[in-house]
């Protein structure tokens, strides 16, 4: 129950960016005009807000269950010792409520839009490293799996694992600006950063071409050493990155249709976590033999490794 408490968690964090950037592609960011009211009078959207209001109001709604389930992830992860990790998804849930009022309340600039779509990132970051820790410490084993067990303990792949996850940041980052300076805003009169998009979208892809670069000679990294579960999460890593990237360019090309774009989005997410995947295959304890998650594990509930 509680790695599918965890995991829901995570899905839902994932979710609220989905349904986050369906509002504003489809024009609805101000369907709600004020907040945390949906209007001067009513917290819900009136039939006078029509389809925008409902969506903005529906990403309100289920921003809400993101919130429930962390709570409920709190609460069950009481006395459990990842609960201090589950508290902080709880606290970045709330925290996160405030700054999409006040994205609403500036209006949709970007420079609050855009650390709103960051800080999603990181409790997708948080949120993920709490199912891994919590799965890690049901089954009483490393995540990886017992028989990838001395695989997943290369500790020379550890600064190239670091170096991809912060060029992923970094690409995100990126995109953001991207994102701040081109169409899309949810409103027609948000305003925009004024920077160029082609300069900035052209920044982006050679940010994503050091990404890809980076991933690949990580995984070339951990054949050479034969560590197979590094190598495994590596090749999804590539995959998921491939897919996005062209996605990414076939949006460009094709004057960002928002379906292309919202599937953009969503890849950004998959791609995130599947760098984290790939940061935490790579953990290793300081005696050289046993997996990061691993070392958590024996620190976190060591009466599990003494069964």
């Amino acid at each position: 129950m509680l790695r599918s408490l965890t995991l829901a968690n995570l899905i839902a964090n994932v979710g609220i960016v989905v349904t986050g950037g369906a509002v504003r592609l489809t024009g609805s960011g101000m369907g709600c005009p004020t907040w945390p009211k949906c209007t001067s009078d009513s917290y819900a959207a009136t039939q006078a807000l029509g389809v925008n209001g409902a969506i903005e109001f529906g990403n309100r709604v289920l921003s809400i269950i993101v919130g429930m389930i962390a709570v409920a992830t709190v609460l069950a992860l009481w006395k459990h010792p990842s609960r201090a990790l589950a508290r902080w998804v709880l606290a970045g849930v709330l925290f996160q409520g405030f700054l999409g009022g006040l994205t609403v309340r500036f209006h949709l600039s970007p420079y609050f839009v855009g650390p709103h779509f960051l800080f999603s990132i990181v409790l997708i970051a948080l949120s993920y490293f709490l199912w891994r820790r919590v799965s890690a410490a049901a089954s009483g084993r490393p995540a990886a799996g017992a028989d990838f067990a001395a695989a997943a303990t290369e500790p020379r792949l550890r600064p190239l694992a670091w170096a991809v996850t912060v060029i992923s940041a970094v690409v995100l980052v990126i995109g953001v600006i991207v994102t701040g300076s081109g169409p899309h805003s949810g409103d027609a009169d948000a305003v925009r950063t004024g920077l160029d998009p082609e300069l900035i979208s052209q920044l982006h892809v050679d940010a994503v071409f050091l990404f890809l670069g980076l991933s690949v000679a990580l995984w070339f990294a951990a054949r050479a050493l034969s560590s197979r579960e590094v190598a495994r999460a590596a090749t999804i890593l590539l995959g998921v990155s491939l897919s996005q990237g062209a996605i990414g360019f076939v949006q460009y090309f094709t004057n960002l249709p928002i379906v292309l774009v919202g599937l953009h989005i969503f890849g950004a997410c998959l791609v995130w976590i599947a760098t984290l995947a790939v940061l935490q295959a790579t953990g290793t304890g300081q005696d050289g033999r046993s997996g990061g998650l691993d070392r958590q594990v024996r620190e976190d509930a060591p009466e599990l490794v003494t069964i």
